[in-house]
C-alpha cells in the first residue's frame, strides 16, 4: 500500500504559498499593512506553478512509461523575488536505454516550454509599454530571442525609447522560459546532460567541462549567476550515470527530440538574465 505523499503536499502548499506572497509584494502589496489583498499574488504565483508542475510531471509520467521508479515533485519554497528555487523530481532506479534517457530528459523542458509560451503570450497582451526613464534605477529582465520576438509581435514599442512593465502573467512565463534554458544546458545530470549523454555518449563530458569554463567566466563580465551555477554543477559532477543497455540505438523519433531540446535551448537563452536599467 502506498503511502500518501503528505511532504510533496506540504511542500507544494509552501511553494504556492511563497509565490503567492512574491506575486503580490511585485504587485505593490504591503503585506502587513493589506494582509487581505495577497489575493493579487495569485495572477504569478498560479502561472508560475502550473509552469513547474508540467514540467516536473512530464518528467515524472516519461520515467513511469520506461518502468524507471520516480518520486513525485518535490517543490522548494525561498525568500525570493519569485517565491521559490524550482522543483525537481528523484529517479530511484537505474534508466535501462538511451531511448529512455531522451524522453525523461525532454519531456520536462518541452512541457514546461509549451505552458511558457503560452502564458508570456496572455500576459504579454496585458503589458503595458513605458517611457525608458520611468525605469531607471530598475531590475531589468534580460530578453531572449523567443521573448523578443513575442514582445515585438504583440506590442507596439521602441526598444530604444521604451520599456515594458511586464503583467506578473508574463514575467512567471519569462520565468518559465529562463529555467527552461537553465536546465537544457548539456551539463552534468541536467535535462540537456540527459540528453547529451545519451547522443554523444561519454564524449560529452569534453563538451561539458568546455561549457562550465565559459559559464564560470561569463560571470566575470555578464551575469554573477553565471560563475555561481558554474561552479555548482562542477561540485555536483560533470559526469553521467551510465544506462544500462547502452547497444541499443536511438531512433528518429528520439534525434528530432534532441535537435528540437537543442533549437528551444537556443531561442531560451539569456547571455544577461537580469541588469539594473
Amino acid at each position: 500500500m502506498k503511502r500518501f505523499p503528505f511532504l510533496h503536499l506540504l511542500l507544494f502548499i509552501l511553494t504556492l504559498s511563497s509565490t503567492l506572497l512574491a506575486g503580490a509584494l511585485q504587485s505593490g502589496v504591503n503585506i502587513f499593512k493589506e494582509p487581505e489583498k495577497i489575493y493579487k499574488g495569485l495572477p504569478f504565483a498560479l502561472t508560475l506553478m502550473a509552469i513547474l508542475l508540467s514540467h516536473e510531471l512530464s518528467h515524472y509520467f516519461a520515467s513511469r512509461k520506461h518502468n524507471v521508479k520516480a518520486t513525485l515533485p518535490y517543490f522548494i519554497p525561498a525568500p525570493t523575488i519569485v517565491g521559490t528555487f524550482g522543483a525537481f523530481i528523484k529517479m530511484k532506479s537505474p534508466i535501462a536505454t538511451r531511448k529512455a534517457l531522451v524522453d525523461i530528459g525532454a519531456s520536462g523542458p518541452i512541457a514546461g516550454f509549451i505552458i511558457s509560451v503560452i502564458v508570456s503570450i496572455i500576459g504579454l497582451s496585458f503589458s503595458k509599454v513605458v517611457a525608458l526613464k520611468e525605469t531607471e534605477g530598475a531590475l531589468g529582465l534580460g530578453d531572449s530571442l523567443l521573448f523578443t520576438m513575442l514582445s515585438n509581435l504583440i506590442l507596439d514599442y521602441q526598444p530604444n525609447s521604451q520599456d515594458i512593465l511586464l503583467h506578473p502573467v508574463a514575467f512567471a512565463g519569462w520565468i518559465g522560459l529562463f529555467v527552461t534554458s537553465l536546465n537544457l544546458i548539456p551539463i552534468g545530470q541536467l535535462d540537456g546532460g540527459h540528453i547529451a549523454y545519451a547522443i554523444f555518449g561519454e564524449r560529452y563530458v569534453f563538451l561539458s567541462k568546455i561549457l562550465t569554463i565559459i559559464m564560470i567566466f561569463s560571470g566575470l563580465f555578464l551575469w554573477e549567476g553565471w560563475a555561481i551555477w558554474g561552479i555548482l554543477l562542477l561540485i555536483l559532477g560533470l559526469r553521467h550515470p551510465p544506462v544500462l543497455y547502452w547497444e541499443v540505438p536511438l531512433d528518429s523519433k528520439r534525434r528530432f527530440l534532441g535537435w528540437l531540446a537543442l533549437i528551444i535551448f537556443v531561442l531560451t537563452f539569456i547571455p544577461m538574465p537580469f541588469k539594473i536599467l
